[in-house]
């Protein structure tokens, strides 16, 4: 049979499709909080137990971090545990129930429409707990892809599911600008030091509401994802790990074909002979590697312009802030395809280096054009330089090299590590954007902070592209079990 002898792409990319799911939730859930924080702390403002602070607001926007931290920390014991496929599902589960919990978080225990301390508490569990599987769907999602795709195929195989995350961000921006329609976004009138207040002349439905719908949006995508995972096939390479060969060989010859699957198949069992190595078998350079690529993955500061779009855009006075959202979008979709398209020709490498060179430009312009009068359309062209730099680099190549650098029996715990430091660097600079976009002084006002921001965030992407250069090994073309030999050979030096 044709199937038998060369394998079956409609079958790979079937089972591949329903793994990018996983990251476009990611993406959605991450987004969603862009439409939606300035609603609830209008609605939050309005509680008389407690003073809804800028602080409180910052932590609340970014609490499902929290959860990302933890999810993307116990992945490596879920995906070796339970496999790669239960994890999923256990992701999904979480991702439905964030979305339900955040747009009814009153459920069972709270007065509707009343905000409190305690409600307030109850919101976040709830976006923790999406958090929890955004950061399991993010380690777990690259990580099967890459162990179920041929290796001349598996950068843009990942490279798709970094699509499916910008993907996901931009049907979010669009549901979310949907969603709000004819309302309008509540007017926040700062009273002192991190003290605001509601204009009278707001929409209360934007406050009560709008943003109810924004996170519950989630819960149709997520329960797609969460019955179309349980009927996917386990990891081949976990399969192998377990002992599974008979099961492993089955998986791996409908993808590849019969002759090719017997080689695929004798190349991981002579990897995963020794199960229980240990985490720095092959050096610590290795570990190193993967946590510094999701350290400056984030670094670099991507994450405080995704999420707080409508703000920043809304500070450059250049129209509509969500409709240039939306275009920044779709730029995202566009340059995230060329990364799709060109990583197995050009290689990661190259793509992380002129990606980091291109951010540095946009990041500096933005920085450039606090300090010196330009046009407004300066500002909202170096953003967009800046954004559709990193999307066809950092953003989805990071993920590959995350996905493919570390040797098999170590690869569940070390990607767990590296993508657990991605999200606390995520955390931590979607939680001190705000702080530092808002600092001011004396003669340029808070102009001095966005220039601040902007110049920090291009200074670390010039970093970043010497990192590459010096320390990151090109994967281009070789398989996860030539990764192996190569951090064997190197800590042998």
């Amino acid at each position: 049979m044709k199937n038998q002898d060369n394998g079956s792409k409609l079958y790979l990319f079937s089972i591949v499709l329903v793994a990018v799911l996983g990251g476009l939730l990611f993406g959605y859930d991450t987004a969603v909080i862009s439409g939606a924080e300035k609603g609830l702390q209008a609605f939050f403002l309005g509680a008389t137990d407690f003073v809804y602070s800028d602080t409180i607001h910052g932590i609340t926007s970014s609490s499902a971090l929290l959860g990302c931290i933890i999810g993307s920390a116990l992945s490596g014991w879920f995906a070796g545990s339970l496999g790669r496929k239960k994890t999923l599902v256990i992701a999904g589960v979480f991702f439905f129930l964030s979305a339900l919990g955040s747009y009814y978080p009153e459920f069972m225990f709270y007065e509707y429409g009343k905000p409190t301390f305690s409600l307030l508490i109850a919101f976040n569990i709830y976006r923790i707990i999406g958090g929890i599987g955004v950061g399991l769907a993010s380690a777990i999602c690259p990580m099967y892809i890459a162990e179920v795709a041929p290796s001349n195929l598996r950068g843009t195989l990942v490279s798709w599911n970094q699509f499916a995350i910008i993907f996901g961000q931009l049907v979010v921006y669009f549901v979310n600008f949907l969603i709000l329609g004819e309302h309008t976004q509540p007017i926040i009138n700062k009273m002192g030091e991190a003290l605001y207040e509601v204009s009278a002349s707001s929409d209360p439905w934007t406050i009560t509401t709008g943003w109810r719908y924004m996170f519950g949006s989630e819960a149709f995508v997520a329960g797609i994802f969460t019955i179309l995972v349980c009927l996917v096939p386990e990891s081949p390479r976990y399969l192998a790990l377990i002992g599974k060969d008979v099961k492993a060989l089955a998986i791996l010859t409908r993808i590849n074909g019969t002759a090719k699957a017997r080689e695929i198949l004798d190349q991981i069992k002579s990897t995963v002979d020794v199960k229980s190595e240990r985490l720095f078998s092959f050096g610590v350079m290795v570990i190193f590697v993967g946590v510094m690529l999701s350290v400056f993955q984030q670094a670099v500061g991507i994450n405080a312009v995704l999420y707080y779009a409508p703000r920043i855009f809304e500070s450059m006075n250049m129209g509509n802030p969500m409709v240039q959202t939306v275009i920044m979008g779709i730029v995202n979709i566009a340059f995230t395809l060329v990364a799709v398209f060109t990583v197995e020709k050009l290689g990661r490498k190259p793509l992380l280096i002129w990606g980091s060179i291109g951010m540095a430009i946009g990041a500096l312009g933005v920085a450039l054009s606090n300090v010196v009068e330009v046009h407004p359309l300066m500002p909202v062209v170096s953003i967009m330089v800046y954004s559709a730099s990193f999307m066809f680099s950092w953003g989805p190549i990071c993920w590959v090299l995350i996905a493919e650098i570390f040797p098999n029996t170590i690869r569940s715990q070390a990607v767990a590590i590296a993508v657990a430091f991605q999200w606390i660097f995520n955390f931590i600079v979607s939680s001190t954007f705000v702080p530092m976009y808002n600092m001011s002084l004396p003669g340029m006002g808070d102009k001095f902070g966005h220039c601040f921001a902007y110049a920090l965030y291009g200074i670390i992407c010039v970093l970043a592209a010497w990192f590459v250069a010096r320390l990151v090994p090109e994967t281009k073309g070789k398989t996860l079990e030539d990764m192996t030999a190569l951090w064997r050979n190197r800590s042998k030096k």
